[in-house]
């Protein structure tokens, strides 16, 4: 889930740590298509050894897309994430590693943050319906027209968690592609692909840390690797600075704010189902022959450089005159632990310290003035010098106070004055109180009302006042039930807190579940849950279909020893916030030995198949006939030797591991069945399996924070002027990886050009006069284009794009080219001129995707390998 608005903040901030991918397409050829050679070198002008995929961050999409059609059943999801996966692959091109991870058990921790989502995603799915089926009847009741509504079964996205028969046939899926791919695919013949599958326990984003970990501490491992880890999850930038590995990229996707969403109902955008009234669609064309043909927008990725982010690092936290030696790496590994108090996947943040408010850097300018007194740095390799923190929470708590006054001011200058309210009884401007928004309670809104003027209520908005004084008493009793005067409750939560702090450092920098074969180390204690035991803590009962049955009557039978667990309604706290989606689920707390008691009646009744689901696996690594580490692995099956092997560093870019025989093995000239219908056996295979371990270390071993000798630090990115504030210029980031790449720019009449376009773009959608050759002619872009490819043309808002126009051409001899994704300027153009008899001479332009920028000033930095034909004045 990672730290909401973190990345945001990061990105405006330090904007020259993003850089757009340059992507390039597959071609089509009478009908064949032809893919990608990732064999040529990228043309992001970087190479990666090494790329990470965190596959929660990828399953989520496939299965249940936002943007566009859900797939049908399982075997298109299957499909969805291949394709996924190869684009990925496209873009990055590894030439030593792929690592793909699944989310296994979690620690104790996250299972309270999974129960808390799945809990809610159950409950809004529900209502998500019921909302549905009200909306209808009531647009029908009315004489409004909706389409027939569709009989399809929910998709329940809290399949996506360990234990489940869907997790399960994504390992086979997954097992399957690997095999395919590298038989087939030149790109993957000479690199080591790593499946770490729901089976093993950690989560997918540490299962890759702790590998990345244990391989820079042997002293084979090449300290330049260039590391690309794919993941949305913002806590991914402070896991990547936390390896303190000089080339560590992060792709993800690129985040567009505002993107329109159909109508669950209708069909149609710009409103919501709550919003629907059932109005005729809005006919395309003149008998609606372009209904649908509008292509969605892909989604484009983006490069976070780490590296980067390291030199914006070093300017922020370099402090002079310290009374002991500065150590920059010591004080990145100080900022990652500063960031917990923001929030994290484990532990709530600190209700004064918001990323919009400022937060980080608050703690920044704390951090530099106190650690003059600290006398060192407050972390060191993953463990926490307390003494040192607490200097700094005082100052964080000395600025407490003022932070909330201020929180206050603000809302109400945004929202007006503390009494008024929304829905119906708000104030409308002149003109516009034809739709107020309807009120569901009367009673209840009124009661607000009340209770923002008195601020005598126990609504979690107002009931802990935390502006004024006497807040962290109204605080403790509204969250924890506590009198005001029980000092020892409140030093037991506070206790609870530093523990959980130093356990997620040390979580970061040096154990996770997967190295203790599933045990959750926190402060001694040892609790592991196997597969089907986490289902049981973080699923609600409407989940149960998931679980055996008589598994599943433990969360709904009246007499389940359990049944407290799972509540079918529940409470949500915002605790400040303003959303319902930002607040907390207050849920009863699992207590695992109780679980576990209910639970041991139930145990024999688990079948074979569910028995193999709930025990734990380990990883398995795969590669081709062609590598070198081949012959080493084929031969511990022919000999057929159990004994667990480790192989020559040499052989594989100096990784290491232990191997051992897979007890479903994939092996050269054995056919591959296909676990997908639609897709076909690799009857001839060359690909082969293994199990593989992360190699060992002592107990009590310490994984050393630092650079590793003989790693060279990336040339420097930032220039003198990037840093010089106040002139009024926005910072100009780099554009790709390469800092002598030649920038194209427009001409004079380029720029006259775009500066009219606007000005004409409703003659281009609806003006159209025929010249006497035959051939339709834009009155604007001066293009002719022949009747059998007559363009449809619409007006296109994303974004921050002002406006644009798109031509759709008909005939299969148009193409986009490659889309410059700086200036989003590109061409549909002919195919070859030569070839075609319709074509006009001296006439190239078929027809013109054009998006305009409100910051037109970016058209400058567009890639020098497309062209662009003059734009002609009318």
């Amino acid at each position: 889930m990672g730290v909401p608005a973190f990345f945001r903040w990061l990105s405006r901030k330090y904007p020259s740590i993003i850089v757009h991918c340059v992507e390039e397409k597959g071609k089509e050829c009478n009908g064949v298509r032809i893919p990608v050679d990732t064999t040529k070198p990228n043309p992001n002008e970087v190479e990666f050894d090494n790329l990470y995929l965190d596959m929660n961050g990828i399953i989520h999409p496939c299965t249940h897309p936002e943007d566009k059609p859900a797939p049908k059943n399982e075997d298109e999801m299957m499909v969805a994430i291949f394709e996924y996966i190869d684009r990925l692959f496209n873009i990055v091109r590894p030439r030593r590693v792929l690592y793909m991870a699944i989310d296994g058990v979690a620690p104790r921790a996250k299972m309270n943050q999974q129960r808390s989502r799945r809990f809610r995603a159950s409950k809004e799915g529900v209502e998500l319906v019921e909302e549905k089926s009200r909306v209808r009847e009531e647009v029908i009741q009315k004489g409004g027209y909706l389409p027939p509504e569709e009989i399809k079964e929910r998709f329940d996205s809290n399949c996506i968690t360990p234990g489940t028969e869907f997790m399960d046939n994504l390992a086979q899926c997954l097992r399957y592609y690997v095999a395919e791919r590298l038989t087939n695919d030149p790109g993957w013949k000479n690199i080591v692909v790593f499946l770490s599958d729901a089976s093993v326990p950690g989560e997918g984003e540490h299962k890759i840390m702790d590998f990345i970990r244990r391989q820079r501490g042997q002293p084979n491992h090449d300290p330049n690797t260039h590391h690309c880890l794919c993941g949305a999850d913002a806590d991914l930038i402070m896991l990547g600075l936390a390896t303190h590995e000089p080339n560590f990229t992060i792709i993800r996707e690129e985040f567009k704010p505002n993107k329109p969403r159909p109508c669950g109902l209708c069909g149609q955008t710009g409103h919501e189902i709550k919003a629907c009234q059932g109005m005729p669609r809005e006919k395309q064309g003149q008998h609606d022959e372009f209904a649908n043909t509008m292509p969605a927008a892909e989604q484009e990725f983006i490069f976070i450089r780490l590296c980067v982010l390291r030199e914006y690092l070093a300017r922020e936290l370099t402090m002079a005159s310290l009374p002991f030696p500065f150590d920059f790496e010591r004080s990145v590994d100080d900022w990652v632990f500063m960031c917990f108090f923001v929030g994290n996947d484990f532990l709530p943040h600190l209700p004064s310290l918001e990323i919009r408010e400022g937060a980080i850097d608050r703690l920044v300018g704390i951090y530099k003035d106190v650690v003059h007194k600290t006398g060192g740095y407050l972390t060191q390799n993953g463990y926490v010098n307390l003494e040192r923190v607490e200097m700094i929470m005082q100052a964080v708590g000395v600025a407490e106070d003022n932070i909330f006054k201020k929180r206050k001011d603000d809302d109400a200058q945004q929202q007006g004055p503390a009494y008024l309210t929304t829905g119906q009884f708000a104030p409308h401007a002149l003109g516009r109180r034809d739709r107020p928004e309807a009120v569901q309670n009367a009673r209840h809104q009124f009661g607000l009302v009340l209770c923002k003027i008195f601020n005598e209520c126990d609504h979690p908005c107002v009931s802990c006042r935390l502006w004024e004084e006497g807040w962290k008493q109204r605080y403790y009793k509204n969250k924890f039930d506590v009198d005001a005067t029980d000092e020892d409750f409140r030093r037991k939560v506070v206790q609870s807190y530093v523990e959980g702090l130093c356990w997620v450092l040390r979580y970061y920098y040096q154990v996770t579940l997967k190295s203790h074969g599933g045990h959750d180390l926190f402060v001694g204690r040892f609790v592991q849950f196997k597969p089907l035991e986490q289902l049981m803590g973080v699923f609600p009962a409407a989940s149960g279909n998931f679980l055996p049955p008589t598994w599943r009557n433990l969360m709904s039978s009246p007499d389940s020893p359990i049944i407290d667990f799972y509540p079918d309604d529940f409470a949500i706290d915002l605790n400040g916030k303003k959303y319902a989606w930002q607040g907390v689920a207050l849920l009863p707390f699992v207590d695992e030995r109780r679980l576990r008691a209910a639970l041991a009646d139930v145990y024999p009744d688990l079948t074979s198949e569910e028995k193999r689901r709930n025990s734990l696996g380990s990883d398995v690594l795969f590669l081709g006939k062609s590598h070198p580490l081949f012959d080493f692995i084929h031969e511990l099956y022919r000999t057929e030797s159990n004994e667990v092997r480790n192989p020559t560093p040499s052989l594989c870019h100096g990784i290491q591991g232990r191997l051992n025989l897979d007890d479903d093995p994939i092996l050269p000239d054995n056919t591959v069945r296909s676990p997908v219908p639609m897709l076909r056996d690799v009857s001839q295979n060359t690909a082969i399996g293994v199990k593989f371990k992360d190699p060992p270390y002592p107990d009590g071993f310490v994984f050393k924070a630092v650079l590793l000798p003989g790693a060279k630090i990336p040339s420097k990115v930032l220039k003198p002027e990037d840093w010089v504030r106040g002139n009024g210029q926005p910072w100009r980031p780099q554009l790709g990886f390469n800092p002598n790449r030649q920038q194209a720019h427009l001409d004079q009449s380029g720029f006259r050009a775009l500066g009219y376009v606007h000005i004409y773009i409703f003659n281009i959608i609806n003006v159209k006069t025929k010249s006497q050759s035959g051939y339709w002619r834009s009155s604007t872009l001066q293009g002719y284009i022949s009747p059998d490819h007559r363009p449809t043309a619409k007006l296109v808002m994303l974004g921050d794009v002002a406006a644009g126009i798109m031509f759709t051409m008909a005939s299969p001899g148009f193409f986009p080219c490659v889309t410059c994704v700086h200036c989003e300027l590109a061409l549909i153009y002919k195919e070859s001129h030569a070839t075609r008899k319709e074509s006009v001479p001296g006439i190239h332009v078929a027809g013109l995707l054009l998006f305009l920028r409100t910051e037109t000033s970016k058209i400058q930095s567009c890639s020098p390998d497309i062209s662009f034909p003059l734009l002609r004045q009318c």
